[in-house]
């Protein structure tokens, strides 16, 4: 059946006008964006509370975001363009426009071309400095070339490269505001993209099952009881790690205790439902999906950034 729409898809004419926007905002995948939150982790935990105090700087965070936007974006469809073929051969991805014919390669091109044009200048104009420029470039190089071409290839090296662009996202937010870096906090957040990483290996390994390395070759490289191995040292590391930065952030309020300890409960919750996703439900494919869709797991984040603002303001550090 696989075949059969592989070959279909690859003679389905390409849409044209209003339904080829469509498809290629489709393709750009604006449901992800949310990964983009990364860049306000700087900004949230630091001292003197820049994002109440420091209107300007929250701007500056803003705006980087919605450049991440247009970086993710055209990274993404170059991503779909290399695999095309390949995605042909998935149960799911093989609906994507470009798998599937209705959007035109050309048209993806000139899309991923101008939204890159875009987004350099506009990450000089936020950070003339070159900081968040050079950030943003390094992200596109490595996400955008190696990934898409190499890295995705290399076994562990697949996981260890989708991590390290959520954890440039978190630099380039300090970077825009001129702050260092919590090394606890950027530990937590790269171990936490290692952990969907490899949940979202696990869940393509399990779909496919046989046809695994069909679909991508790498994927044979893996096993389930591998991943699982892995998933369970991530997880004990992330809470270690979001613990350490509950306890040592220069705005943690510390009187009488270090108050963001409160906050440990919700993420811990929000590690188990995720895993209680991945087994139970077959999830984990899209961690954005399961936060939309989720409503448990959506609260727990919300509850979690509720808490972390309203100890932030109401305690001083």
């Amino acid at each position: 059946m696989q075949k059969v729409s592989a070959r279909t898809a690859a003679s389905a004419s390409p849409a044209t006008g209003l339904a080829s926007l469509v498809y290629l905002v489709r393709t750009m995948r604006p449901r992800q964006w949310i990964k983009n939150v990364f860049v306000f982790a700087a900004i949230a935990f630091s001292e003197n509370r820049l994002w109440w105090s420091a209107p300007e700087k929250l701007l500056n965070v803003v705006m980087a975001f919605f450049v991440f936007c247009m970086a993710a974006s055209a990274i993404y469809l170059i991503n779909d363009l290399v695999d095309i073929e390949k995605d042909r051969a998935h149960p799911r991805k093989r609906n994507r426009p470009l798998a599937s014919g209705k959007l035109r390669p050309a048209l993806a091109v000139i899309a991923a071309v101008v939204l890159i044009a875009i987004a350099l200048p506009a990450a000089y104009l936020i950070d003339p400095d070159y900081g968040f420029l050079s950030v943003l470039t390094t992200y596109i190089i490595i996400q955008g070339i190696l990934y898409s071409y190499l890295l995705k290839n290399i076994v562990i090296l697949d996981i260890l490269t989708i991590a390290a662009g959520f954890v440039l996202r978190a630099v380039a937010g300090a970077v825009v505001i001129g702050i260092p870096m919590t090394p606890w906090l950027l530990v937590s957040m790269g171990l936490l993209a290692i952990f969907l990483g490899i949940g979202k290996r696990r869940h393509e390994l399990v779909l496919l099952e046989n046809g695994a390395g069909e679909h991508r070759r790498i994927l044979s490289e893996y096993s389930v009881p591998m991943l699982d191995q892995m998933i369970s040292i991530v997880t004990a590391s992330v809470i270690m790690a979001y613990s350490m930065t509950t306890f040592s952030a220069p705005a943690v309020p510390r009187d009488p205790f270090p108050m963001l300890m409160l906050t440990i409960p919700f993420v811990v919750y929000a590690i188990f439902r995720y895993l209680y996703l991945i087994y139970q439900r077959g999830g984990g494919g899209s961690p954005e999906d399961l936060v939309l869709k989720d409503p448990p797991f959506a609260t727990s984040i919300g509850l979690w950034g509720i808490a972390v603002l309203g100890i932030m303001l109401l305690f001083p550090a």
